[in-house]
C-alpha cells in the first residue's frame, strides 16, 4: 500500500526521487531474499511472476536439444507440463525418478537414471500433496556435478534453505505462499558460473543504447516493467520472516503438524498420506474419508500412503471439501492438486485427497477445530 500510494514509480527508468526510491525498495527485496537463502550475491536473484515462470526460465534458458532431464513423481505440473512438452517436441529426453508410498524419492533409482547427457535434475523440495520433505543433500551427492533445480514453492519461508551449503544451482520460489507476499510474485536464484538464455527480451532501463539484452544480472533476466508494487509487498513479508526467524516458523509449524496428526490418529475411516512424521514433512496433510481395511478389528487405519477401494458409502473428497467449508468455515483444497504423478505414487489417483495446509499464523486452537470437524465428518459416514 505504501508503494502504491507514495512511490508508484518505475525503478531504473528515471533519475527522479520516486524512481530512486522504487529502485531502493526493489533492491531491498532482492537483498532480503539473498539473506533468506544464504546467497552472497543478490544480483543472482531475479524476479518473476511466480514459480511457474521461474521454472520455465530454467527449462527454456538452460536446456539444449538432446539434453537429458530427470524429474520425480512428486513434481507439480509447473515442472511436469513444460518438460513433457519439450520431450514430445523432440527437444529433450525425460525420465521420472520414482517415489515410495510416503512420497520419498528413491535415491538409488535416481542414480541409475543418470546418463552422460543428463543436464538437469528437477527436485520438488516438499510435496504440495502430502508435505514430504526430500533429502536435498543426498540428492546433491547422488547426482555429482549435474545441475540441480530445487522447486521451493512449498518450503521457502517455511523451512530453512541454505543454497550455498546444499549446492543448489537453480532455486525457484513463489511469493504468495510461505514467503507471505502478494500473488504474482516469485523468482529464481541462479548460481554464479551458470548463465541462462533470457526467457524474454526487452527494455531494462540499462544500456539503452544497445539493441541487445544486457549480459549482466539481474537485467539479463528481467526485461520489461516488473510487478514492483508486488515486489515491495514481498520484500516487507520476507523482512518479517527474517525478523521472526525461519527456524522459529519451522518449529511452530512442526508443532501444529504433530498436533493435527495426533488429533486424527485414532479416527476411524480416515486415511492419512505421507510420512506421518512432523519432522519429515511441511505443514501439509492429505487425507481421505475411506472405508478401511481394518473394519473387523475396530481399529483406525493409519496408512501413510495405502491405496484403498472407494466404496459407495465413503465421503468423497468433493463432499468433504464442501462440508469443511460450508459447515465449519475451514478452507482446504480437494482433488489432485496439480500433481497427478504424486497421487499415482501415493495410491490416491484419480480421486485425489483432502489437503489441509497450516502456516505461521495458525494456532493450536485452529488445529483443534479442524480435528473436531474431521472426526465429525468421519463419524457421520
Amino acid at each position: 500500500m505504501h508503494f502504491a500510494e507514495h512511490i508508484g514509480a518505475n525503478p531504473g527508468r528515471s533519475g527522479h526521487p520516486l524512481a530512486k526510491e522504487a529502485a531502493r525498495v526493489v533492491q531491498s527485496t532482492r537483498d532480503n531474499l539473498a539473506r533468506l537463502f544464504n546467497v552472497s550475491d543478490s544480483s543472482r536473484i531475479v524476479f518473476a511472476l511466480n514459480v511457474t515462470e521461474a521454472l520455465n526460465a530454467v527449462f527454456h534458458g538452460h536446456l539444449n536439444k538432446g539434453d537429458h532431464v530427470i524429474a520425480t513423481d512428486m513434481e507439480h505440473n509447473s515442472v511436469l507440463r513444460p518438460l513433457v512438452h519439450l520431450q514430445e517436441a523432440g527437444f529433450i529426453d525425460l525420465d521420472i525418478a520414482p517415489c515410495d508410498r510416503k512420497g520419498f524419492l528413491d535415491i538409488d533409482a535416481l542414480t541409475r537414471l543418470l546418463r552422460p547427457r543428463t543436464r538437469l535434475v528437477a527436485l520438488n523440495h516438499a510435496s504440495n500433496v502430502c508435505g514430504t520433505l526430500q533429502d536435498v543433500a543426498a540428492v546433491r551427492d547422488a547426482i555429482a556435478d549435474v545441475p540441480l533445480l530445487l522447486d521451493t514453492a512449498q518450503t521457502a519461508g517455511h523451512f530453512p534453505i541454505d543454497a550455498k551449503a546444499l549446492g543448489i544451482d537453480f532455486l525457484a520460489f513463489t511469493g504468495h505462499k510461505g514467503l507471505l507476499g502478494p500473488q504474482g510474485t516469485g523468482g529464481l536464484y541462479v548460481r554464479e558460473g551458470i548463465e541462462l538464455r533470457p526467457f524474454k527480451r526487452g527494455g531494462t532501463g540499462s544500456q539503452s543504447d544497445e539493441l541487445h539484452q544486457p549480459e549482466f544480472m539481474p537485467d539479463r533476466m528481467e526485461a520489461g516493467t516488473q510487478n514492483n508494487v508486488g515486489i515491495a509487498g514481498l520484500g516487507a513479508a520476507v523482512g518479517y520472516i527474517l525478523e521472526q526467524g525461519v527456524e522459529n516458523i519451522r518449529r511452530h509449524e512442526e508443532m501444529l503438524t504433530a498436533a493435527f496428526l495426533k488429533g486424527i490418529w485414532d479416527t476411524y475411516s480416515v486415511a492419512v498420506y505421507g510420512p506421518l512424521d512432523a519432522s519429515r514433512q511441511v505443514a501439509t496433510i492429505s487425507l481421505t474419508f475411506d472405508s478401511t481395511l481394518l473394519e473387523e478389528s475396530g481399529q483406525s487405519l493409519r496408512c501413510g500412503s495405502i491405496n484403498l477401494a472407494w466404496l459407495e458409502d465413503d465421503v468423497s473428497v468433493e463432499q468433504a471439501d464442501g462440508r469443511l467449508s460450508d459447515e465449519y468455515d475451514i478452507l482446504i483444497r480437494a482433488g489432485l492438486h496439480c500433481a497427478p504423478l504424486a497421487h499415482k505414487a501415493l495410491g490416491t489417483f484419480p480421486e485425489g485427497t483432502v489437503r489441509v495446509s497450516m502456516g505461521c499464523f495458525n494456532t493450536l486452537e485452529d488445529v483443534e477445530v479442524a480435528v473436531r470437524a474431521v472426526k465429525r465428518i468421519a463419524a457421520a459416514r
